[in-house]
């Protein structure tokens, strides 16, 4: 059988949404949560999308009418000079 992946970033299949939805998530913000979608590198540009028509289909709510999850941006922003520096590495 194959698995059929809606989010790459996290490996989340449409098996686990679906036995997510069943199990009382009800809504994005829940299963974002429960599944951890939309919260890998590329921040739900994908699988929020798929996501909300899989529960569109199995709870009869309109993708229009759901609260789509917001972005929440690093707490601390950090430069990509700190990220790209090579002093870390030297020192371990």
């Amino acid at each position: 059988m194959r698995r059929s992946i809606v989010c790459r970033c996290e490996d989340i299949s449409e098996e686990d949404v679906l036995k997510a939805i069943r199990s009382g998530y009800t809504d994005l913000e829940e299963l974002r949560k429960k599944l951890r979608i939309g919260m890998g590198p590329c921040q739900g540009r994908v699988c929020i999308q798929l996501v909300a028509k899989i529960l569109e289909r199995e709870t009869g709510k309109k993708v229009g009418a759901m609260k789509m999850p917001t972005v929440r941006p690093p707490l601390i922003p950090v430069s990509l000079g700190t990220l790209a520096s090579e002093d870390d590495e030297k020192q371990g």
